[in-house]
């Protein structure tokens, strides 16, 4: 099978020369490409010396960023991408190959709990998956893993839809949802990070990101689903407060108005959110 395998990095000097070795070891015959991520130590040089292919952003865009980059200038339509960090065993993406031939279109990396970068991380992670799979309708196993299997003509029908940093595997999973496009799980082990080797996400700062990624992703695929439960929680304290007001004072409350009139504008925002969405991936 003609494979690219496509390796953003940044700052990944003490991992990526091992990370590259690793693969070119399982397949010796795959194009490798480093997205050197604005790296401000030697990751391109060592990336390079191991066999990679190298493409240096200028300065640091972010992981999202840097896997578009690679998607562009991949030469197959087998593309892998898995993390630099030494995390993702080159050995697992023998399974992931195999069932993208059995016929699906992308096959995600499921980590176990064990897997997880803690136990906040983990809880964050349920929370992503349980909220992705109400919206599509489908069982997601991990909506945040970075390890997947695609293919390159139908990952790019989305490229300009995908943030620049690290909320990119959301994003792609649910584009293939929301589509029709076929998506596959292969359990993975995860190892620990190279010594040495420090993580880029901030706990705070990226799970704020993360969280507003969530409510993004609701409006971008299946606005109504969102929509509909704002309005409906409105409606019914709108009803009841009339009820209320009604009952104790014989009268119909400016409050019990605006939360009705409230409910019906954010139905309708939603349904017209719907359409516009169905447009907008209308084959």
């Amino acid at each position: 099978m003609t494979l690219t395998v496509v390796l953003p990095a940044k700052n990944e000097s003490l991992a990526i020369g091992d990370t590259v070795a690793g693969v070119r070891r399982y397949y010796p015959d795959a194009e490798i490409i480093v997205v050197n991520d604005g790296s401000t130590d030697d990751t391109a040089p060592v990336a390079e010396a191991a066999g990679a292919r190298v493409l240096s952003q200028p300065y640091s865009k972010g992981n999202g960023a840097a896997i578009k980059a690679g998607l562009r200038a991949a030469s197959n339509d087998i593309v892998v991408c898995m993390d630099a960090d030494g995390q993702h065993r080159p050995e697992d993406i023998a399974p992931l190959l195999e069932k993208l031939e059995s016929g699906y279109d992308m096959v995600v990396g499921a980590r176990s709990r064990e897997g997880q970068a803690g136990l906040h991380r983990s809880m964050a992670n349920g929370f992503y998956n349980k909220f992705a799979s109400w919206m599509v309708g489908h069982k997601v196993e991990d909506l945040t893993s970075g390890f997947r299997a695609v293919r390159r003509g139908k990952f790019l029908e989305f490229i300009s839809l995908l943030p620049n940093k690290f909320s990119y595997p959301t994003t792609i999973t649910m584009s293939f949802f929301r589509t029709g496009y076929s998506v596959g799980y292969v359990p993975i082990t995860v190892l620990k990070r190279a010594e040495g080797s420090k993580s880029h996400i901030s706990l705070w700062k990226d799970g704020l990101r993360f969280l507003l990624i969530i409510f993004k992703v609701g409006t971008l695929f299946s606005p109504l689903k969102l929509f509909f439960p704002i309005s409906l929680v409105l409606g019914t304290g709108g009803g009841v407060y009339y009820v209320y007001t009604y009952l104790s004072d014989g009268r119909f409350t400016n409050m019990g108005a605006v939360l009705i009139t409230t409910a019906i504008v954010v139905f309708l925002m939603g349904l017209i959110s719907e359409q516009i969405t169905a447009l907008m991936y209308k084959s």
